[in-house]
């Protein structure tokens, strides 16, 4: 298993923006599926945003859809993701997961994770 590297996150209010980098050291990040999940107090990771490798589809939680936007340099082996108008709601952890070939929303799918990077949004 890879630790993926995560930087970014904070805390901001209502309305404001984030962005989320990862990086997979180790890894050709072409060939994988990108997933990005958040995990309440409590609760099991859920998808956010999964986008297949090579340039493939991307699909999106209806929650944040028109507001959160994950996007790859693959060569930078980095996974970028930017939040916008964020809400209370939004206040989670937030992971990056690498799967070869395939995105899917379910976490136990994908064999490497980041450490997670905690996002607040207050009102």
């Amino acid at each position: 298993q890879v630790h993926l590297v995560e930087s970014g996150g904070g805390s901001v209010q209502s309305g404001g923006s984030l962005r989320l980098s990862c990086v997979a050291p180790g890894l050709t990040l072409e060939h994988y599926g990108l997933g990005w999940f958040r995990q309440y107090p409590g609760k099991e990771r859920e998808a956010v945003a999964w986008m297949t490798n090579y340039g493939g589809r991307t699909e999106y939680k209806d929650s944040v859809k028109g507001r959160f936007t994950i996007s790859r340099d693959d060569a930078k082996n980095t996974v970028y993701r930017q939040m916008n108008d964020l809400g209370p709601e939004d206040t989670a952890i937030y992971f990056c997961g690498a799967r070869f070939a395939i995105a899917t929303m379910y976490a136990d799918e994908y064999e490497h994770w980041g450490q997670g990077t905690q996002v607040t949004v207050s009102s």
